[in-house]
């Protein structure tokens, strides 16, 4: 996020992009001293001026509306007076448009306080996926690679959605996953299981082994938080792991703990991985077993698409889920370019948005990779 986006988002919402409302309670004020002046003594309307503060109360700042309140005292009285003794509204009215003043203008500042409060509220939760998502070196890995991640428009909460890349002796390895529930118990449990995978996948030589520390990370930081009373008890992640090995460069290693299934998207098209065969992170205990290995066809040409389901079960208006598959086939389709990874993704990002009309129901990531047709040395980092 740069300085000026930053800047921006810390500003109250009442000062940006509300400049053309602030001046309705004006126009408001105007119409109706004008009609007021223009209609006989037998409909008065000066103590509609009321009106002015309380509509300004929702779009302006607490200054802004103390001025339109001090302004409507004064064009009420102005007004009142112009009328013979007989047929003004008087001081009860006067009183009413005062008091209203002041309430609008309390409005105004509860209003103005919670709006920085939600802000205050979003720069946490953005610094806090910054915090669990680290950022990721260009060709990190020998990977090009790209990621999109929305919020779900819920009162600023984070959720757990997560993605790494951790290059290592044993090749490199990609992890995606989506905790489930949201609040700060998703995002420490996300931040549990990036911190086993940079350090599981970085040591152990067989895709496997890593798979197994997952879940036991998973089942240790559940019962962490059940002992120190968290509601948890219930938690798992669905995610998907993938090795791409130093010695096979036309294979991908997958194991896939129930998430959705990875997508090789390229010149012949899409086509789906093995699915999530496997249950969650944390489940694994039902059963005993775990998610098998599986070896796959991955050409150098080809980009490996992960989602979220925010992405496969977002709806529009209609009850509709996004088509994902036949939306990244047809972009494809018409351009061969769009299977780069940041093309894809900003793809998947646009079509979910205008799918929904923005109304998003829950976190949605996007990430993608594939082989980076150079390897130069500063990509084979082995952090």
């Amino acid at each position: 996020m740069t300085q000026v986006e930053s800047r921006r988002r810390r500003q109250p919402l009442w000062t940006r992009g509300r400049i053309a409302l602030q001046l309705l309670p004006l126009l408001l004020l105007v119409g109706i001293t004008v009609l007021d002046l223009e209609t006989g003594e037998w409909f008065r309307i000066v103590s509609w001026i009321v009106l002015v503060p309380g509509t300004a109360a929702a779009v302006c700042g607490a200054w802004t509306t103390a001025g339109y309140a001090v302004l409507s005292l004064l064009a009420y009285a102005a007004v009142d007076r112009v009328w013979p003794s007989e047929h003004r509204a008087g001081l009860p009215d006067f009183l009413l448009v005062a008091l209203g003043g002041a309430l609008a203008t309390l409005a105004s500042i509860a209003r103005v306080r919670r709006e920085r409060q939600m802000l205050h509220m979003r720069d946490i939760a953005d610094t806090t996926r910054r915090t669990v998502l680290r950022r990721l070196p260009p060709d990190f890995g020998g990977l090009e690679h790209a990621g999109v991640y929305l919020a779900a428009d819920v009162d600023a909460r984070v959720g757990g959605d997560y993605y790494d890349i951790q290059p290592g002796p044993h090749g490199t390895r990609v992890l995606v996953g989506d905790v489930q529930g949201k609040g700060l118990g998703a995002v420490e449990t996300a931040a549990a299981l990036l911190g086993t995978f940079r350090e599981s996948a970085y040591h152990e030589a067989d895709l496997a082994v890593v798979a197994e520390r997952l879940e036991t990370r998973m089942t240790r930081h559940r019962m962490h938080r059940i002992a120190l009373g968290a509601d948890d008890g219930d938690r798992f992640s669905t995610a998907v792991l993938l090795g791409f090995p130093d010695d096979a460069p036309e294979t991908v290693e997958l194991i896939n703990f129930g998430h959705e299934p990875p997508l090789a998207v390229g010149p012949d098209g899409v086509r789906e991985l093995p699915a999530g065969d496997g249950l969650p992170l944390g489940l694994g205990d039902l059963t005993g077993s775990r998610p098998p290995l599986h070896r796959v066809r991955f050409g150098r040409e080809e980009t490996l698409l992960m989602v979220t389901d925010g992405v496969t079960e977002a709806r529009n208006e209609a009850g509709e889920f996004y088509p994902l598959v036949p939306e990244v086939a047809r972009a494809v389709a018409a351009d061969p370019r769009r299977a780069e990874p940041h093309r894809l993704v900003r793809r998947v990002r646009d079509g979910v948005l205008a799918h929904t009309r923005g109304h998003l129901e829950d976190d949605t990531t996007a990430f993608a990779v594939r082989r980076a047709p150079e390897q130069p040395e500063q990509g084979r980092l082995r952090s």
